[in-house]
């Protein structure tokens, strides 16, 4: 009887041991999901200002992309009209 008992012990416990463990994995994973998260986003951020940089030499500063931003809101509102 004691052995049964100390195996449904035993047993108890590793259960509960394996689901901390689960938790910690989790709660890792969702650690590395978020920095991935941030580096992607500064990758593309670091992306887009590479884009405008390059945009604006291969124009030679003559449309800043402000500027073109403006330019097509304004094609575009021409085309709703």
């Amino acid at each position: 009887m004691k052995l049964n008992s100390l195996g449904a012990a035993s047993l108890l416990t590793l259960s509960l041991v394996m689901i901390s463990g689960c938790d910690q994995v989790e709660k890792s994973a969702q650690q590395v999901i978020g920095k991935a998260t941030e580096s992607a986003k500064q990758a593309i951020d670091d992306t887009h200002k590479a884009a405008e940089q390059a945009l604006s030499e291969a124009t030679q500063g003559l449309i800043s992309p402000e500027k073109q931003e403006d330019e097509q809101e304004e094609s575009n509102s021409n085309k709703e009209a």
